[in-house]
């Protein structure tokens, strides 16, 4: 894809978070682009960063570290939003900001001790699994205060909030439906105080509606840098992104 496409993928996306934003109440200030960037290559990942855009997620360890080392001069914040097996922690909570996909309390140590003295806490979500389905990763919402409560003892880690990936439709309020559950679950979080500020939901077909349902991070993929191509042994199941 050219530059010029992928600036144009950025403004457009840019364009349909704002609208949306707009449409149902939200200051579009308080709505976030993740770019979901995994299976892309750096200069396109150069691009959009010259472009403004400084959040990028992956979910592939080894091909991230690679981007981090080609584009260490730019400002960028860098999400996990794979999921996050133990052996691979320590590089993780080592050189990402953020990891949105914490589902056990053994990971969620692990990322504490590893995490290193002299840089910021790790800011993490729970990964919420609304509806169970083969491939997924996360806890039901029954579970979530337990594992919050875990998460936020932990000293080098900061509990910012959830995450979900609901099952996919096409129907707008299905769409908000789903998302609405996440939204729901952070309240009664929050009533318990945790004082969560972090709702990371919708993608490139859906991102209006996990909007409306108050969505702080959008992770989209597609829309941006156009469909990826086949990782071949990298493939890992569903990914948080479209």
């Amino acid at each position: 894809m050219t530059d010029e496409q992928l600036q144009s993928n950025l403004l457009q996306v840019r364009a349909r978070m704002t609208s949306a934003a707009t449409r149902y109440g939200r200051d579009p200030n308080a709505v976030h682009l993740l770019a979901i960037s995994k299976g892309h290559p750096a200069n396109a990942l150069h691009c959009l960063a010259l472009q403004g855009q400084q959040d990028f997620g992956e979910n592939y360890l080894q091909e991230a570290l690679g981007k981090m080392r080609a584009l260490h001069d730019l400002p960028i914040t860098w999400h996990y939003t794979g999921q996050l097996q133990s052996n691979k922690t320590r590089p993780v909570a080592e050189h990402f900001h953020w990891v949105h996909t914490v589902d056990r309390e053994r990971i969620a140590m692990r990322l504490s001790e590893q995490r290193p003295d002299n840089v910021p806490s790790l800011n993490v979500c729970l990964q919420i699994l609304l509806q169970e389905e083969p491939g997924k990763g996360g806890i039901p919402p029954s579970e979530a205060a337990g594992l919050a409560a875990q998460v936020r003892a932990l000293p080098r880690l900061k509990l910012r909030g959830l995450m979900c990936i609901p099952p996919a439709s096409d129907d707008f309020q299905q769409q908000r439906d789903w998302f609405e559950q996440l939204a729901s679950c952070m309240r009664e979080l929050n009533s318990k105080g945790f004082e969560l500020d972090t709702l990371s939901m919708g993608m490139s077909g859906d991102l209006e509606a996990a909007i409306a349902a108050g969505a702080t991070w959008i992770r989209v993929g597609t829309a941006l840098f156009g469909e990826r191509k086949s990782q071949g042994s990298k493939v890992m199941g569903h990914g948080p992104e479209a």
